[in-house]
């Protein structure tokens, strides 16, 4: 077996190495430790060196990684090295061949961790963001010091005598997690001595409430929620705090606090066509009852395109932001031989739709104004026949005018847009 051990060089990593290392000697355990270079440090390399040294001393394998690029505009350069560090974890564990990653956090920085949240008005997601145990991208990530006092580890090190590194940036105050440690943790110990562990208690309860909230929405989007997207009227048959969790695990990693308080207050009398941006090329759009992302497109911009469709199945169009989608249908569908060829383009104006049987054929925009199509749904091409008919109108579907008999072989067309769900 070989565990990873996640080791920056400072004294709650080495200490943590070490302890692995004496418990592998007895248990065939193979260890090998883990070191990301964040290159924000002059010192990084010699802090590299160091534990690279420590390994061949103790007999543990060692793997480095150094993150390249830079924190993108507006990100903090904590949360820049934290996700390039956890990536760089991943990656070396998996090189190893490890499948368990061991964290040297402690019951301090679970504490300290509670208090961050707490200030940022995190739930209890965020509250209990620092789990013991967790799986993630197929590997386990395990803190065993975690209900372990920082006291203890400090006892462990000295016992040992180890040696270590000291991050200066740790006593950098433009860092919250320092501000905290520093000017606010001396305070607050000092008038509630038991701080620590009270917190680190808040953070087991407040897993629970995570877990069953978790739960709750699974179920509720289980009947509210499909591959279509929320459906509005059964939401807002909810009691108004499963309303708020359903949609808070609907939109995932895109739950922002605003973007939630926004939609809970505005979708109850919101109409349809109404629309929240989502991200740069994304919006929220509630059509016909349901609420779902939509591409951020003008109504139909692209090439004109020929295409030959003699398969069902899903055809890309070269130029569009799209697929065209073929389906067998019972009714209301076309030939198969009248999409062989056919011809995709916008609009040009003056095209004419017919949207039933028998129904005289109206202007496009008369059509999409009577059916309320918003601009969002009537992204894509038109689509024409080789004899130059409109068979197919994005956000409108098969022009009834195309129509095949019924009880013939029919084909229906549907435009799918690309675009990333919740």
């Amino acid at each position: 077996m070989t565990l990873a051990v996640a080791v920056s060089g400072g004294r709650d990593s080495t200490a943590l190495l070490h302890a692995a290392v004496r418990a592998g000697q007895t248990q065939e355990v193979t260890v090998v430790a883990l070191h990301v270079h964040h290159g924000l440090h002059p010192q990084a390399d010699a802090w590299r060196q160091r534990v690279q040294a420590q390994c061949r001393r103790w007999g543990a394998g060692f793997a480095w990684r150094r993150l390249s690029g830079a924190p993108a505009a507006g990100e903090s350069v904590e949360a820049w090295a934290r996700a390039g560090r956890y990536a760089a974890l991943a990656e070396m564990a998996r090189e190893a061949g490890a499948t368990e990653i061991w964290l040297a956090h402690h019951r301090r920085d679970l504490a300290e961790t509670v208090m961050l949240q707490l200030l940022r008005g995190g739930g209890p997601a965020g509250l209990s963001a620092m789990p013991r145990v967790t799986e993630r991208d197929g590997l386990r990530w395990v803190r065993p010091w975690l209900h372990q006092p920082a006291e203890a580890v400090a006892a462990y090190a000295r016992q040992h005598r180890l040696s270590w590194v000291d991050d200066p940036s740790n006593a950098d105050p433009r860092h919250a997690r320092n501000r905290l440690r520093l000017a606010v943790w001396p305070v607050l110990t000092a008038a509630f001595p038991d701080a620590e562990g009270v917190l680190a208690q808040s953070a087991q309860h407040a897993a629970h409430a995570a877990a069953l909230a978790r739960e709750v929405a699974a179920t509720d989007l289980a009947t509210t929620a499909d591959a279509g997207g929320l459906r509005l009227a059964g939401w807002l048959a909810l009691p108004p705090a499963r309303r708020a969790n359903a949609l808070h695990a609907w939109l995932g990693a895109q739950a922002t606090a605003a973007l939630t308080a926004r939609l809970l207050d505005e979708l109850p009398t919101a109409r349809s066509g109404a629309t929240w941006p989502l991200d740069a090329g994304t919006v929220l759009a509630l059509y016909r009852g349901v609420l779902a992302p939509q591409p951020l497109t003008s109504p139909g911009t692209g090439p004109v395109v020929t295409l030959a469709l003699t398969a069902c199945g899903s055809h890309a169009v070269p130029g569009w932001a799209g697929a065209l989608r073929v389906d067998r249908t019972a009714q209301g569908g076309v030939a198969p031989d009248r999409l062989a060829p056919i011809v995709l383009r916008a609009r040009s104006g003056g095209e004419r739709f017919a949207c039933a049987a028998g129904a005289p054929p109206r202007s496009l925009k008369k059509q999409y104004q009577t059916q309320a199509v918003p601009a969002w749904a009537r992204s894509g091409p038109l689509v024409f026949g080789a004899d130059g008919a409109l068979l197919y109108a994005p956000g409108l579907g098969m022009d009834a005018r195309a129509w095949a008999p019924p009880g013939t072989v029919q084909w229906a067309l549907r435009w799918v847009p690309a675009q990333a769900a919740p």
